[in-house]
């Protein structure tokens, strides 16, 4: 008889994660989602066999579509399937909100969902990150109070963070070492002998927190290096030097490796995880605290974007060009290359601190489908959203913009200037083609 599985959030981790189970012999899947207007179109695409990502995924297309003709897979909003579930992985969304408090709507209300429906015996993994000490006392205590069964003896529950991102879903969760925590040592078995059938890598068990801290530090410890190239790309600016040639000398020292700078951090995990820890340490520690040291890290790098709004004012200065007077086409809305994923991307930053300058914003993306967060629409052809712009800033690396057609460009633009926050450009041969040029860590302010 076939393992019941259900796949509650159907994103970046749900997806990938069902569609690996459902190639597994003798592993039955089925991907919850809500059907909503910005989401529920998913269900659809996925039951015709087809990956709603924009951006590259090798080897996704091929297994969704090689699961849903074997039939082992399947995506729906009705809630009645954790009825019958003998696994369920929990993959919503857990943002924080603008005081960087946990927003946990989601997650307790597809808690209060399983512990209405929860068969005795029945494994629930927590894959979605959260503040340590979550799992235990949300929804655990959310589970308990809803099916009248314990936690650790009538079903079992664990904590199984991903490593994914966009651009390497399949790869990261077949080949990367795996953490699995759970609330007893039996939970962390039962949830084991799920890993075990699509993960490649090393599987570790531990308990259920040190699972949780490992996430949220392994993503803090991250932003903090990240940081760090930041600060040091705002001094050898300030210096007059070039910051790249800088990690190139430094990471010779096999004991350093220095990190890469750039227009901002972005994504799911980076920009939350480090509040998320702070939250945790807050809520269940025994002594309050304020994590000094990585809270510094999110403010470094939640200022780049602003940064290199300033490199844009001052370039575009230089070509006597008011802010107010200005647009501004931004290159890349995704907040990774050759994605489509804007989560907490740094465009959006940027893009408020244009605009609060008066500038008017164009937004391009090769990948992004639409963006959600303001009346911009973001387009596909460059040569349009270049038109009468007085400048291109550079945000996401995608490999669409590593090799401009710059006189084209410089011909359809009423102000050949370029900002570049990825170090894609040479800044000799774009300046010898007319631009002015500016680039986080190589090419600030001028005096």
């Amino acid at each position: 008889m076939a393992t019941k599985i259900t796949v509650i959030g159907m994103g970046y981790v749900g997806i990938p994660a069902a569609a690996l189970l459902a190639d597994v012999d003798g592993f039955d899947v089925t991907g919850l989602q809500r059907r909503s207007r910005r989401s529920g179109w998913k269900i659809d695409h996925l039951n015709a066999g087809k990956s709603p990502f924009e951006g590259d995924e090798p080897g996704l297309d091929e297994l969704i579509a090689r699961v849903v003709k074997k039939g082992s897979f399947r995506a729906t909003d009705d809630v009645e399937v954790l009825r019958d579930s003998d696994v369920i992985l929990i993959d919503v969304q857990t943002p924080t909100d603008p005081q960087h408090i946990p927003q946990y709507q989601s997650l307790k209300e597809v808690s209060e969902q399983i512990g209405k429906r929860i068969k005795k015996g029945t494994l629930v993994v927590v894959e979605s990150t959260v503040a340590p000490g979550t799992t235990q006392n949300i929804v655990q205590k959310i589970i308990e109070e809803h099916s009248g069964m314990r936690g650790g003896e009538d079903f079992h529950l664990a904590f199984a963070y991903e490593r994914v991102m966009p651009g390497k879903l399949i790869n990261n969760i077949v080949n990367l070492p795996r953490i699995v925590g759970g609330i007893t040592s039996t939970c962390a078995e039962k949830a084991l002998a799920i890993y075990s059938k699509v993960v490649k890598a090393k599987i570790h068990t531990t308990d259920v927190l040190t699972a949780e801290l490992c996430k949220t530090i392994e993503n803090a410890y991250r932003d903090v290096n990240i940081a760090f190239a930041n600060e040091m790309a705002l001094v050898c600016e300030s210096l007059g030097v070039n910051v790249y040639e800088i990690i190139n000398l430094v990471n010779e020292l096999p004991s350093r490796m220095m990190h890469i700078p750039g227009a901002g951090v972005g994504g799911h995990c980076l920009p939350k995880d480090t509040w998320l820890l702070r939250y945790g340490l807050n809520e269940y520690g025994s002594q309050k605290m304020e994590p000094r040291f990585i809270t510094l890290a999110r403010e470094i790098n939640n200022h780049m974007p602003i940064h290199m709004s300033f490199l844009i004012e001052d370039a575009l200065n230089t070509r006597g060009v008011d802010m107010h007077k200005a647009k501004v086409t931004v290159l890349g809305i995704a907040y990774l290359e050759n994605a489509d994923d804007t989560r907490n991307t740094p465009a959006q930053a940027l893009i408020a601190s244009l605009e609060g300058k008066g500038a008017k914003v164009v937004l391009h993306d090769p990948y992004v489908r639409e963006w959600d967060l303001g009346p911009h629409e973001v387009m596909r052809d460059l040569m349009e959203a270049a038109k009468g712009s007085d400048c291109l800033a550079l945000v996401t690396r995608h490999r669409d913009y590593l090799e401009l057609d710059l006189p084209k460009l410089k011909s359809v633009m009423r102000t050949p200037v370029i900002v570049d926050g990825r170090n894609v450009y040479d800044e000799q041969s774009v300046e010898a083609e007319g631009f002015e040029y500016r680039a986080i860590g190589k090419s600030g302010i001028k005096p």
